[in-house]
Order: structure tokens, then C-alpha cells, then sequence
């Protein structure tokens, strides 16, 4: 099977390696999973508030069925309550212009030193994880995660965060659709992600 490439950061990556989201001119949804102890202040705040911590790395995630996959349909423990982050997408592109692979790839990186020295000194780390179906069996194409750290955590909860919503309703309604095998009602309730441009 041969696959377009994109440039993300820089790099020219395959097309199943694009960012699929919900964005609009302005802004970007994108998915984090938390405890209802930080996930209800921050909805009260509309944006993350302590007990939320700024010290750790927070990981966002645009694909909705990739936040799924990880927080078990919001029922893992510390995971039960999904919330839609709506980011500026000038903030959201800052932050992937200075990202740094999670992992070293020798066609990508000019040695294991240079992506050791840039991991050290990057705030965003980025990781590709492959996309997960309403079964959240893995597919061909890939997800993108972004881990925000130090000055970027502080950017994403300032500056970058325009309105959360909690989505965990949704979640457990497409869920029980799915459990049913009621695949085409679910598959109609998932949020209208696009290739990201």
C-alpha cells in the first residue's frame, strides 16, 4: 500500500501519521481523561485548576476513540470523567512546533544524541499511537498524543485553553450503542473529526 507524506514539525511523515480532529478557524478539541476531583473544578473554572498539577506532564489527545481506547469508555480508575478541551489552534501549533519525538527514529533524527539533547531540552513530546475503531481494536493509521510539560503546561491551562466541556454523558451513551451492536447509531454520535489542516 503506498501512502502520501505530509511535513508535520518539520518532518516529512506518511499521510496515516495526519492529525484527525474536530477544529473549527479558530480553535481545536482536543480529549484528557480525569478523576471527578479535577475533572468538576476545572469545568466549574473552564480551565485546569489545583488539584490538576502544573508540574506534570499532561498528555492531550485530538482523537476521541483514541481516548476511549485509553481510559477504558471513562472507566478506569482516576479516568471516569472525559473531558473535550477546546484549544486555540495557535497555541495548539506552538506546541506541536516545538515537540520532540517520544522515541528515537534514525530516518527522522540526525543521531540518538541529537534526539536525546532535543528530548531534554523540548516542553512537548510527541507520540504516535495507532487509531482505534468503535471496538478499540488498533488500525492502520496513526493518532497523534501530545505530552505538554513546564512552560507548556502553563501555556495550555493560561493561554491556549478557551472552554472544557465534559463529554463523559456522550461517552457512556456510544458506549452502551456499542455494547449493543448498534455500530451505525454509535459510529453516528462520534464527533465529526477531519483531517487536520
Amino acid at each position: 500500500m503506498t501512502h502520501r507524506t505530509l511535513t508535520f514539525y518539520g518532518l516529512q511523515v506518511p499521510d496515516r501519521h495526519a492529525v484527525r480532529a474536530v477544529f473549527d478557524a479558530d480553535t481545536i478539541t482536543v480529549y484528557q481523561a480525569y478523576s471527578p476531583a479535577i475533572a468538576l473544578p476545572a469545568l466549574d473554572a473552564q480551565r485546569f485548576v489545583p488539584p490538576f498539577k502544573r508540574d506534570r506532564m499532561t498528555w492531550v489527545k485530538p482523537s476521541f476513540l483514541w481516548m476511549m481506547y485509553r481510559s477504558g469508555w471513562a472507566t478506569k480508575e482516576g479516568q471516569e470523567r472525559v473531558l473535550a478541551v477546546r484549544l486555540r489552534r495557535d497555541g495548539f501549533d506552538a506546541a506541536v512546533a516545538e515537540a520532540c519525538l517520544s522515541h528515537y527514529v534514525p530516518d527522522l533524527h540526525e543521531s540518538r544524541e541529537a534526539w536525546s539533547r532535543a528530548l531534554r531540552t523540548s516542553p512537548v513530546r510527541v507520540q504516535w499511537d495507532p487509531e482505534r475503531d468503535l471496538h478499540l481494536r488498533p488500525l492502520e493509521h496513526r493518532s497523534l498524543q501530545l505530552g505538554l510539560s513546564g512552560a507548556a503546561v502553563h501555556r495550555y491551562v493560561d493561554e491556549w485553553t478557551v472552554g472544557i466541556r465534559d463529554v463523559t454523558p456522550l461517552v457512556h451513551e456510544i458506549h452502551a450503542l456499542v455494547e449493543a451492536r448498534a455500530l451505525e447509531e454509535a459510529a453516528a454520535l462520534l464527533p465529526p473529526e477531519r483531517p487536520y489542516q
